[in-house]
């Protein structure tokens, strides 16, 4: 996906790469801590840890 970005303001600029960078890193911890990952994909919310098992509440 290409997103053409209209401005010289570098804040902006900078914003989509870093949203791609944190969500890059949640999935990794998410992975790594057996937790759920959700994200919004093709109108539905799924979770992309499926795999994960959830603890109960202590």
């Amino acid at each position: 996906m290409t997103t053409k970005i209209n401005t010289k303001d570098p804040d902006i600029l900078g914003s989509l790469p870093a949203l791609k960078r944190a969500a890059k890193r949640a999935r990794r911890l998410a992975e790594m801590t057996g937790t759920p990952f959700y994200v919004f994909k093709e109108g539905r919310v799924v979770n992309l840890n499926a795999g994960c098992r959830r603890r109960r509440g202590r």
